[in-house]
């Protein structure tokens, strides 16, 4: 049975899960209050940063446009335009073993495309969530929902899975950016 957090719970991860390698982090959201006609195109990715809190490089970005590490630890399995339909939105698949030694944190994100000229903000979205799954025996480990804190903010991240040691802990985070996926690339080291 999955451990559902809270806002600033962390929690292990491959501790009290023996032999977790491969798992699978899902994302989900729906959109309410909003009727000005344009698609809600909600974004994930992951940012995989040293521990001075930066990526390396842009190919620690994983979105989109730059779907899988250069290491294969991690994949995005891509874009979700609009939202639609139940469970995870977008999903992205991690082997804990081939994360390069030299990250110690994956921070998971979610942004709004085209949030200022759509007029959509986190204000507007719901029922936003991130689990992660065993990838192997499909079991769901951990679930940490958002709730409705959010108004003005157009990125968050949402969780971080870091190392402790030997070991890999989960962290949810449910911090709001303004200025969206430039602000967020920005707090990573990320120059748009």
């Amino acid at each position: 049975m999955a451990i559902t957090l809270a806002k600033g719970q962390k929690v292990d991860l491959t501790k009290s899960n023996p032999g977790l390698k491969n798992i699978l982090v899902g994302l989900g959201w729906d959109t309410n209050k909003y009727d000005g006609g344009s698609d809600f195109d909600l974004d994930s990715a992951a940012f995989l940063t040293g521990s001075n809190g930066k990526v390396t490089n842009d190919g620690d970005f994983i979105f989109y446009n730059n779907l899988k590490h250069t290491s294969g630890a991690i994949e995005h399995l891509g874009d979700n335009r609009t939202g639609e339909g139940e469970g995870d939105d977008e999903q992205l698949l991690i082997d804990l073993s081939k994360i390069p030694s030299t990250i110690d944190k994956i921070s998971f994100t979610v942004t709004i495309h085209d949030a200022v000229s759509r007029r959509q903000n986190f204000g507007q979205v719901e029922n936003s969530f991130i689990r992660i799954v065993n990838n192997d025996t499909n079991e769901e480990l951990i679930k940490y929902e958002l709730g409705e804190d959010f108004s003005i903010e157009t990125a968050v991240v949402v969780a971080d899975i870091y190392r402790h040691g030997s070991e890999w802990k989960f962290n949810a985070l449910g911090s709001g950016f303004e200025g969206g996926l430039e602000a967020l690339c920005g707090n990573f080291g990320i120059n748009l």
